[in-house]
């Protein structure tokens, strides 16, 4: 029988990329699984997928509070306990800092940053009762800042400091916080990154069939779960981008220079 049979599971960002993914490998492994995202259209095809499901779905906008309680509440009202909350919600950016208006820069961090606090403190009640699990979706970037992407790297950064801290304080609980750092990944998030008038770029500029899936990531992420690692580093390249930043900085800023710029122009 599965560690999480019975177990609810709730993923923010669930409609689509990992946390579609996380979605489906949770409920195939017997969870309880509540899921949220912006798009009410995906959630609607999502629910039709698992017909019979025990899968609670609500249309939020994690940057908003008021929405991401409402939403703790609920799942709470349905089924009376949360075992792990997965931040996956998040939205990435595409723009140089000279380009980039101050409005791209707070929708990320309040989607990557905020909506992880206010999701957590909502729910950190009950994860404590139940000795669960929180994580926090990160990424490569939140180790090693990123040209074209500073308010995502800043929103990383923030996540994984938060989130280490809240570790700390908690540690003598019971209760279990991690970060996951997927390196790149086939998903949408690229699609639906800010350009630097905080508009949707519509197409990535990266070789999506060259990454990691979703489906891969998400298994990685709930064995990480299971065996309540500390941190979890994704892919070959993003272990080794986190160790030359850690250990030869120089080095590594002109490397990520070289991957991402060609001619002086931002290509990636």
């Amino acid at each position: 029988m599965s560690a999480f049979n019975n177990k609810v599971v709730v993923i923010t960002g669930g409609s689509d990329g990992i946390g579609k993914a996380l979605v489906e490998q949770f409920l195939a492994l017997g969870a309880k699984v509540a899921t949220c995202g912006r798009s009410q259209d995906k959630l609607n095809q999502l629910q039709v997928q698992h017909p019979g499901a025990s899968l609670f779905l609500k249309g939020v906008d994690v940057s908003k509070e008021q929405e991401c309680e409402q939403f703790i509440a609920d799942v709470l009202a349905t089924w009376g306990q949360i075992d792990v909350l997965i931040n996956n919600a998040g939205i990435s950016m595409r723009a140089l800092i000279m380009e980039t208006t101050t409005e791209t820069l707070k929708q990320v961090m309040d989607i990557n940053f905020w909506g992880t606090v206010y999701t957590t403190k909502a729910a950190l009640p009950s994860i404590l009762k139940q000795k669960g699990v929180i994580v926090g979706v990160s990424s490569i970037a939140g180790y090693r800042g990123l040209p074209g992407r500073s308010g995502y790297s800043a929103s990383k950064f923030a996540l994984n400091g938060w989130l280490e801290s809240v570790k700390t304080e908690l540690l003598h609980t019971g209760t279990h916080v991690m970060w996951v750092c997927p390196g790149f990944t086939s998903s949408n998030i690229r699609n639906a990154a800010l350009n630097k008038d905080a508009k949707s770029q519509g197409e990535s500029p990266m070789d999506e069939g060259a990454m990691m899936s979703s489906e891969e990531c998400a298994g990685h992420i709930i064995h990480a779960i299971e065996k309540r690692k500390r941190t979890l580093v994704l892919t070959f390249t993003g272990k080794r981008a986190v160790f030359m930043n850690k250990f030869f900085p120089g080095l590594a800023d002109k490397l990520t220079f070289n991957f991402f710029f060609k001619n002086g122009q931002l290509v990636k």
